[in-house]
């Protein structure tokens, strides 16, 4: 076992005792060690201390089989406080495990320990793990690779060798400075300098050839690309050199195959594709640059990995792959109609057909009185006109023991004042309500939620994330959601399956799931500056009739605010 400074790298066994739902018979128990230390990084020219797991940026990548128990010992040896996300993992009645910050627990402080011990149940593919707390996630994250069970095959053709694929950004400045400096701006902070393919940017940097990750493929073979965008704030296009891509599965899940000569990947979002090495042998660039489709400034410049066949020499320049214009509107459309459900007997898509609760989510930008703040204002974001201000307790916690004052169950189910939401850009009455306002939902009801894009100061994509459940995306469209209309053309035969959705600017997406895992779960904008703003809520679903349809109680070593 390597050992760097002390601290012990790999997987060690520890003991945890805990209340914690029996692993399915023959199931492995996977056992993790993440040890959070500080770590001198140099990119782009600049060398800086990050925040890092195990020294290693990316992080490790967590493997398991689908069935299997997962239990990930963190140790915070770093000066700021810490909890992770295993992002996409469902955590069935195990919400303890689930990690973003005053949510499902308080953070870990510096010198302590906590135990994230959770099942991998019907799941199987790419997911992620990242920090959940401040801007922590641009240094601290990794993929979650969940195997087929023993004996199981991929529904689509079996590659000969598998590759992560994990796009970052990179700041030179220190990330928390530089969220801390539009906080106290009360404008949006610096972009980012660099986007990263694995921890790299390429060699279209300065500094950067050394930097640059290389993947050797061998004429003839077929690779399954497991691609994670762990980007803080930019969608991203994805393209390889000379080289089409099959797409065979999105957010772990399974979806109908087909060709592309790009991807498009919103942070939060993983996509699996196959790629054939049938070119001719030589060096190919992989590259990533942002989509942006709205009047707003994102870090617009491309980062480059090589894909290299065999026994070529590294002196043969790559060649760049064409990856489609920064404001590729019609393209993002076409790519995500082509996203279905595999909906096959062994992977069916469970659509709910009825709705037992519709909601209506307006997404807009606000400005709000700020004293401190270099114009008195300070941008905020909100959903239905209500930004969220973060507990100062884990709110699941709050929940569990029925502690009062910590949050409300009022959360509206629409806007409180339709109005013509994509229209000409709205520039008055700005002000946003302020609030810890959760949504409560009745134990394995199924909902119908629409996020509606507003032209609030100006429209934007968002990604968004539900935690603790997949859903269906059944419709999306640009402009104002018509439910005379728009329904009659939802999807419920074999709509992509997902945990994270991008809903298109200055348009909507709707979304069913199925409220069938109690606890208190998170849903919020997943570009990092945008949830720094308020664009988040929370679900509080019930438990249901008996201890199987009830909230674990909580670890011995939950830790505390």
């Amino acid at each position: 076992m390597a050992r760097r400074g002390g601290l012990f790298f790999g997987l060690l066994p520890f003991f945890f005792l805990a209340p914690f739902a029996p692993s399915p018979a023959g199931a492995a128990v996977k056992r993790y060690q993440f040890d959070i230390v500080v770590r001198n990084v140099s990119r782009l020219c600049h060398a800086k201390p990050i925040v890092t797991v195990n020294g290693r940026f990316p992080g490790p990548t967590i493997y398991a089989r689908e069935g299997d128990r997962v239990i990930i010992n963190v140790t915070n040896h770093g000066q700021v406080n810490m909890s992770i996300h295993w992002h996409g993992l469902k955590q069935f009645r195990s919400g303890w495990a689930d990690g973003p910050a005053y949510i499902t627990q308080c953070p870990i402080m510096p010198g302590l320990s906590y135990v994230y011990d959770f099942n991998v149940t019907g799941q199987r593919g790419t997911l992620w793990w990242h920090a959940h707390i401040f801007w922590l996630r641009a240094t601290v994250y990794g993929a979650f690779v969940i195997m087929p069970k023993q004996g199981d095959v991929y529904p689509f053709l079996q590659p000969d060798q598998e590759a992560n694929i994990v796009l970052g950004e990179w700041w030179n400045a220190d990330v928390e400075a530089v969220e801390m400096q539009g906080k106290q701006l009360g404008l949006p902070p610096n972009m980012s300098d660099a986007h990263t393919i694995n921890g790299k940017p390429g060699p279209l940097f300065p500094c950067s050839e050394k930097h640059t990750y290389a993947m050797e493929v061998e004429r003839g073979k077929t690779y399954l690309l497991r691609i994670v965008n762990a980007a803080l704030n930019d969608e991203l296009f994805f393209a390889i050199a000379g080289h089409s891509m099959t797409v065979v599965e999105i957010d772990a899940v399974y979806c109908k195959p087909f060709s592309t000569d790009a991807i498009l990947i919103a942070p939060g979002q993983t996509t699996n594709v196959l790629i054939r090495a049938d070119r001719t042998p030589g060096r190919y660039f992989m590259a990533a640059r942002p989509f942006m489709d709205a009047p707003i400034t994102v870090d617009n410049k491309t980062a480059a990995a090589i894909l290299q066949y065999r026994g070529v020499p590294t002196t043969v320049l790559p060649s760049l792959p064409s990856l489609p214009a920064p404001n590729d509107s019609a393209f993002a459309t076409g790519y995500n109609d082509k996203l279905r459900s595999l909906n096959s007997p062994r992977f069916p898509a469970r659509v709910p057909l009825a709705v037992d609760r519709r909601l209506f989510y307006t997404i807009g930008l606000g400005v709000n009185l700020c004293a401190t703040c270099v114009n008195g204002t300070r941008l905020a974001a909100s959903l239905n006109n209500i930004t969220f201000v973060m507990p100062k307790v884990g709110l699941l916690q709050a929940h569990y023991f029925n502690m009062k004052g910590v949050f409300r169950t009022d959360f509206p189910d629409r806007p409180p004042k339709p109005f013509n939401y994509t229209g000409a850009p709205l520039t008055a009455n700005l002000g946003t309500s302020l609030g810890t306002r959760l949504s409560r939902l009745a134990f394995n009801s199924t909902v119908e939620l629409v996020l509606q894009d507003t032209n609030l100061i100006t429209v934007e994509s968002h990604p968004f994330h539900l935690h603790g459940f997949n859903f269906f995306v059944v419709g999306r469209g640009v402009g104002n959601f018509d439910p005379a209309k728009d329904t009659a053309k939802f999807n419920l035969v074999d709509p992509p399956e997902r945990n994270t959705v991008g809903v298109p600017t200055g348009g909507w997406a709707t979304i069913r799931f199925r409220a069938d895992n109690p606890g208190v779960w998170f849903m919020h904008c997943h570009l990092e500056l945008h949830t720094t703003w308020g664009l988040k809520m929370a679900f509080v679903v019930e438990n249901g009739s008996g201890p199987e349809q009830s909230i674990l109680p909580p670890p011995k070593d939950l830790p505390t605010c």
